[in-house]
């Protein structure tokens, strides 16, 4: 195990050439970021965790309430044993062979069938409440860290500033708010790399779990090798968007559509600026070329750029989407339908977006049969929960 640890924290791997931990080590005179800093990280993102449940419980879920959010989920399937043991043990997606040996088995008609899974996928969709309250945590915080990085970061020189990032480096100092700022952002997005199994599943979530990895091995490295300054600009640059787009989706829950058309016009104009023109501009500059010039290159410093243009890579899937959405929408003249407020950069678009939008016609069975469990009666049912609740004009 030592020689396990040995090789891992190798300092010419890590720091730049004649540069070794021991001269980074606390002294009475200077205080450097410490890789064991972080194990800080691991029980405070339980912690956030935790507060995001009390403050979804006892202070979003009583906003949503007030803006007249229903709680009220889809309608439920009729209880059927065989048609159950086929959702969870081989397929939530029946294909038309399948369909037509369970029309056979159950004396069902297809099309009812095929509502009963539709419904049964809906079933595990959460309610708009939830998706309000999850929407309103994350601007809770997002609003939070953003103005606590903007009030911090407009009295360092390293904002006005970014050679100031390299200069003396890696002999710059830890500030008290540079380690608050980065333990908070760490945890946070460790809550939500865990969070993410239970939160709304979206078709993006590959994606998003890489995003959150890259973001969690790039606050990680930069803070380890002390690239703590640019570390400070990346943060408080990406939490900017995401305030509006949280505050966006809350917006479409409640029905606001005026609301929310005009704070995703604003989301959209601030991320593409943000993260298609800031970002390369500034931070990419600043870590390829002035640090390259002032520093020079090291083995961790190739693997921190490659993380940050991998970055890069998300950030122009995203416009893309942004801006799909935006042409949809303005070819039919308006901002967006149902279902494309939440494909923001984090693209909420959900697992089963497909589903119909309006009630199907009512089902007609083939034969009764009251001995079939749950086929004595047909239940019709829009068979869908949208991604937010859509305000009636958006039909």
């Amino acid at each position: 195990m030592a020689g396990i640890l040995a090789w891992f924290w190798n300092e010419r791997f890590w720091l730049p050439h004649n540069v070794t931990w021991a001269d980074l080590k606390n002294t009475d005179e200077a205080t450097f970021p410490q890789a064991e800093d972080l194990y800080l990280a691991c029980p405070l993102a339980f912690c956030i965790f935790m507060i995001r449940l009390v403050f979804e419980r006892f202070i979003a879920r009583p906003c949503a309430l007030g803006l007249k959010i229903q709680a009220n989920g889809p309608q439920k399937a009729q209880p059927n044993a065989i048609l159950e043991k086929v959702f969870t043990a081989i397929t939530k997606h029946p294909d038309e062979k399948r369909l037509e040996g369970l029309s056979k088995q159950l004396d069902w008609d297809v099309r009812t069938i095929q509502r009963w899974f539709r419904q049964r996928r809906n079933q595990e969709k959460p309610s708009t409440l939830s998706r309000f309250c999850e929407s309103m945590w994350r601007f809770t915080f997002y609003l939070y860290i953003f103005t606590y990085g903007v009030r911090f970061l407009k009295k360092t020189p390293w904002l006005w500033n970014t050679r100031e990032c390299w200069y003396n480096y890696p002999y710059q100092p830890l500030t008290a708010d540079i380690h608050y700022y980065y333990i908070l952002e760490l945890s946070f997005y460790l809550s939500l790399l865990f969070s993410q199994f239970t939160d709304i599943r979206r078709k993006d979530f590959l994606i998003m779990f890489l995003h959150h990895l890259a973001t969690i091995t790039l606050i990680t490295f930069s803070y380890v090798n002390n690239m703590a300054r640019v570390g400070t600009l990346v943060m408080c640059l990406h939490d900017a968007a995401d305030v509006l787009m949280e505050v966006a989706k809350m917006a479409n829950y409640a029905k606001c559509q005026r609301f929310c058309n005009l704070l995703f016009v604003m989301f959209a104009m601030v991320f593409i600026s943000s993260r298609l023109a800031v970002y390369p501009v500034w931070i990419l500059n600043t870590t390829l070329f002035e640090s390259w010039e002032i520093v020079g290159p090291y083995p961790s410093w190739w693997v921190f750029n490659l993380l940050l243009i991998l970055l890069q890579f998300l950030h122009s899937f995203w416009s893309y989407l942004i801006v799909k959405i935006a042409c949809r929408a303005i070819s039919r003249g308006k901002v967006r339908d149902k279902s494309e407020v939440s494909k923001d950069d984090h693209s909420d678009i959900e697992s089963s977006s497909d589903e119909d939008s309006g009630p199907p016609p009512a089902p007609v069975q083939k034969h009764y049969n009251s001995n079939t469990n749950g086929t004595n009666k047909a239940h019709g049912t829009n068979g869908y929960l949208s991604a937010g609740a859509p305000c009636p004009d958006e039909h």
